[in-house]
């Protein structure tokens, strides 16, 4: 769930800043000593906003968090996602793959990577390599089609499935990230979710393209991850 979303359900309120659009929220970004984003702060205190345990304990709420599913469920969805996308990515049209997505400076092309890309960092964070954001802003190549990219991730899912039937899958193994130190379930869970949106994306994008498709995903898919409400931002 992102951060915006999660204070908006609780009533909690907050000013929202688009560092991208905003000279002064950059600048108030810059002076608390902070260069990725998203981030929650009070006067000097700042955390980032992406545990959901962390930003529980940072508000004071009285209220539980953390994973609903358990590893082995976030296991699963997390292969199933991966399935779905593998199939999903060549029935977009070639010449489709430069437009953008719905506000945000990202291909189809780009996005579709993405996906996968995101699975790639948590198995390096597994392997002990610190999780940086700077991951997540890798680019496939300019002219990739959508058959690399789908071979692409067959081999990341198939080094995810090789990691869950013989790595170390101990669900409080703390892992190293940009944003502290997380449980391995944690970190799974957000891995899920986050791979698990990019797929419902691409499958509105497919629609959007007038291109038909099985919907090998559904809303049953989803539940029990803190998905955000929307599709898209906004």
């Amino acid at each position: 769930m992102r951060l915006k979303e999660f204070l908006s359900v609780r009533g909690i309120d907050f000013i929202s800043v688009n560092v991208l659009e905003d000279p002064a929220g950059l600048a108030e970004l810059q002076a608390l000593g902070v260069r990725s984003v998203p981030v929650l702060s009070r006067g000097s205190n700042f955390i980032f906003g992406q545990s959901t345990r962390e930003i529980v304990t940072f508000l004071g709420l009285q209220e539980k968090s953390g994973p609903q599913l358990s590893p082995t469920e976030l296991q699963a969805r997390l292969d199933k996602f991966m399935t779905a996308a593998i199939a999903l990515l060549p029935l977009m049209p070639y010449e489709k793959l430069h437009i953008h997505v719905p506000g945000r400076p990202r291909s189809y092309r780009a996005l579709a990577f993405h996906l996968f890309r995101v699975v790639s960092a948590f198995l390096d964070a597994e392997r002990g390599t610190t999780l940086e954001q700077a991951a997540f802003r890798e680019e496939p190549a300019p002219d990739a089609d959508m058959a690399s990219v789908a071979a692409y991730g067959a081999a990341v899912q198939k080094s995810f499935r090789a990691w869950w039937i013989d790595g170390d899958t101990s669900a409080t193994r703390t892992l190293p990230t940009y944003y502290g130190p997380q449980s391995l379930h944690e970190l799974l869970e957000r891995t899920t979710w986050h791979s698990g949106q990019h797929v419902r994306q691409w499958m509105m994008l497919l629609e959007r393209e007038g291109v038909s498709h099985p919907r090998p995903l559904v809303e049953a898919d989803f539940a029990g991850l803190p998905m955000p409400k929307n599709v898209w931002d906004g």
